[in-house]
């Protein structure tokens, strides 16, 4: 919905109407994308960066001849962004751009005839409504006109019903329960989980609803959640994928985590539920025997039977994802990886129903397996060092998104054999003019003799008879690979681009390595990962091009932690830290955080315990007397996972030590850095620290 808030400031400033129309104008005439390439920098710049196309959401034509994708442009003078929807022949060729909208089209989608083309934009009205138009982007058109607007949609296979999510209001805010004040401003708080990770609680719930569809004709909604104080898709990251039809269109599965208050923060229990549109009846197939997360229902082509991936563990976030098979007649269900030490997701069914294609985590990158369902023979279909992130079935091809760290994401076609083609090309004006930094991999000895998967990035036109400062990456999560990703904030080029040398390992606690190397994290948070990270860094200070005297340390969320851990306990390795939305003290985030589930399984319970739990042992702010070095601290005041006090404790303890310390804090931002403007400040400040404690 887009809103424009005018401030009138006496004594300092008037903006007349006649600006506003005036800078409206000039926003409209962005040419989105464009790109000068006869002024490009020849290395990677915070700049440039942001001015890379953002490649999404590949959808297949029915008749598997055509993509259809979203590419994200953003605009640096405006601070603004800006998503249109292209298409481009399976066979390859040249994009074609099909919605060129004053604001943004997302979840587009093939009609089931293959002869239309649904999407989201905002209406006339300023809200988001279902709109459809010819496969060529001509006779775009309004189809639904939903009171408050949607979140998503999905044609049934048949073409003949549709599904939408939207938001319900079911709870009453004060200004409902005191209808005289509507100028208050508070809240009233029962019950816990009323803010998660990035938004307080707004008193409605996402709900599934169901209508006829008839050539772009809505028949009336029907809510198959009402009444029911629970989201689905689920909070915070959940998306259409959680939601499924059937192929015959008279069933529709989901996941719901239908829990609230206490009890939702200290669980992960979500389930499965399959609602029968000609009966209204709702069922949970997941109820016995699964008590952690349960997530993304795929019926097979016959429907006949689902999968969906289920984590075993209660209350652990990041277990293993097993792939459940279960059968709608016996009402059993099958573990199909049981024996596979790997986690599986993004499932699809081969045509005949005897395989299921998904993606699979290996030694840091991310690869499309398959598994035939009578022998639960697993397949790797591709190898290499990159991530591939969301892909389509195309008769004896699969079609996919794919990603390194030094390639945005672009769109690949891919035989039976594993054999690639790149079929999209979006950002080669950019990156054919500049010079890339060299991603090299290393098996690097750890304390306890494992081998460790470290990716050292140099910099651009490397020298090795030079000396460069280096910089030890330390990840988030805790259990988030260092994989192959392209990263808009933590991206390895442009660190590498400002002649650093950059350490990345993937420390214990990060998948792709068997679950129990990404176990073992859990309640040891200051304990073999932190001499793992000294094992990454000493191994590399040894090389003659890297100058030992100049190292330091970054991280974001769990890699902040792991950045005023290692303040305290560096022995004089380093020279600079950054720290962002990291946490600082146990007791106080355990007592201010959102998702109680993960603080009890990762600190092994409530600080109140007794005895206390020897996971608080590890809380940096125990080791501040020990802090010597400068260290540079980053948050968002609406970073509600880490709160943004976790930041505000490190740094005033940094400046009561007399430590040097800067503290860049963003009000507006959240766990993340997401607005054009303020992510650029945050690179030229990021830079500005480590320069001048690494390379003065």
């Amino acid at each position: 919905m887009k809103k424009i808030l005018l401030l009138f400031i006496a004594g300092i400033f008037l903006i007349s109407c006649e600006q506003i129309k005036k800078e409206e104008k000039e926003i409209e005439k962005i040419e989105w994308g464009k790109i000068d390439t006869s002024s490009l920098p020849s290395r990677m710049t915070p700049e440039l960066l942001w001015k890379l196309g953002r490649v999404s959401d590949i959808q297949l034509s029915p008749d598997k001849k055509t993509i259809l994708y979203g590419i994200s442009y953003y605009d640096l003078e405006s601070n603004k962004s800006n998503r249109n929807l292209y298409t481009l022949p399976v066979e390859g060729g040249e994009a074609t751009k099909v919605t060129d909208m004053e604001g943004s089209e997302f979840n587009g989608l093939w009609r089931p005839d293959g002869e239309k083309i649904g999407f989201l934009a905002v209406s006339d009205s300023g809200t988001v409504q279902l709109w459809e138009m010819n496969t060529d982007g001509s006779e775009q058109k309004i189809i639904s006109d939903i009171e408050d607007g949607v979140n998503g949609f999905l044609y049934s296979p048949e073409g003949n019903k549709i599904l939408f999510i939207k938001d319900v209001k079911l709870d009453k805010s004060p200004n409902d329960i005191h209808n005289d004040l509507p100028l208050a401003n508070a809240r009233i708080i029962n019950d816990l989980m009323y803010r998660h990770w990035n938004q307080w609680h707004d008193y409605a719930y996402s709900h599934i609803f169901v209508a006829s569809y008839d050539n772009g004709k809505i028949g009336e909604l029907k809510d198959i959640m009402e009444n029911e104080v629970f989201d689905t898709p689920m909070n915070p990251w959940g998306g259409m994928e959680q939601i499924n039809w059937n192929s015959e269109g008279n069933k529709i599965a989901y996941c719901c985590k239908k829990l609230s208050g206490k009890e939702y923060s200290l669980s992960t229990n979500s389930e499965i539920y399959v609602y029968d549109l000609e009966s209204g009846n709702t069922e949970n197939i997941s109820v016995e025997g699964f008590e952690g997360y349960d997530h993304d229902p795929v019926f097979s082509p016959d429907g006949k039977s689902i999968v969906w991936k289920s984590m075993e563990e209660p209350g652990f976030e990041a277990d293993k994802e097993r792939i459940i098979l279960y059968d709608f007649a016996t009402k059993e269900h099958k573990d199909l990886t049981k024996d596979f030490d790997q986690s599986s997701s993004s499932f699809q069914w081969s045509e005949d129903g005897k395989n299921i294609y998904f993606i699979s985590g290996h030694h840091a990158t991310y690869q499309i397996y398959n598994i035939n369902i009578e022998t639960q023979e697993i397949k790797q279909f591709t190898k290499g060092d990159f991530n591939y992130q969301s892909y389509a079935l195309a008769g004896e091809e699969i079609v996919a998104s794919k990603m390194s760290m030094s390639l945005p994401t672009e769109i690949f076609k891919i035989d039976m054999a594993g054999n690639e083609t790149q079929l999209s090309f979006t950002n080669n004006k950019i990156l054919d003019n500049i010079t890339l930094a060299k991603v090299e991999k290393r098996w690097i000895k750890t304390t306890d003799g494992k081998d460790m998967l470290t990716w050292i990035i140099y910099p651009p036109n490397f020298d090795p008879n030079k000396k460069y400062p280096a910089l030890l990456y330390c990840q988030g999560g805790p259990q988030s690979a260092v994989s192959q990703f392209f990263s808009y904030r933590w991206n390895f080029q442009m660190m590498a681009s400002n002649d650093y040398i950059i350490v990345a390992p993937n420390r214990r606690g990060l998948p792709t390595f068997g679950q129990e190397w990404n176990d073992q994290i859990s309640g040891d948070y200051g304990g073999q990962n932190m001499k793992d990270y000294f094992s990454a860094i000493d191994e590399m200070a040894k090389e003659s091009f890297i100058d030992e005297n100049r190292l330091g340390a970054i991280g974001a969320s769990y890699g902040g932690y792991s950045v005023f851990w290692l303040a305290g306990n560096h022995d004089k390795r380093f020279k600079a830290f950054i720290s962002h939305c990291g946490i600082y003290n146990f007791v106080s985030m355990y007592g201010s955080t959102d998702e109680y589930f993960f603080v009890n399984k990762d600190y092994e319970g409530p600080c109140w315990e007794k005895p206390t739990p020897k996971s608080y042992e590890f809380s940096p702010h125990l080791f501040i007397d020990k802090w010597d070095t400068p260290i540079m601290i980053i948050t968002g005041e609406n970073d509600l996972r880490i709160p943004y006090t976790q930041s505000l404790e490190a740094f005033n303890s940094a400046q009561l030590r007399g430590v040097p310390s800067r503290l860049l804090i963003y009000p507006e931002e959240t766990h993340f850095v997401l607005k054009p403007q303020n992510a650029v400040l945050w690179q030229r400040e990021f830079y500005k620290w480590l320069d001048k404690y690494l390379k003065n």
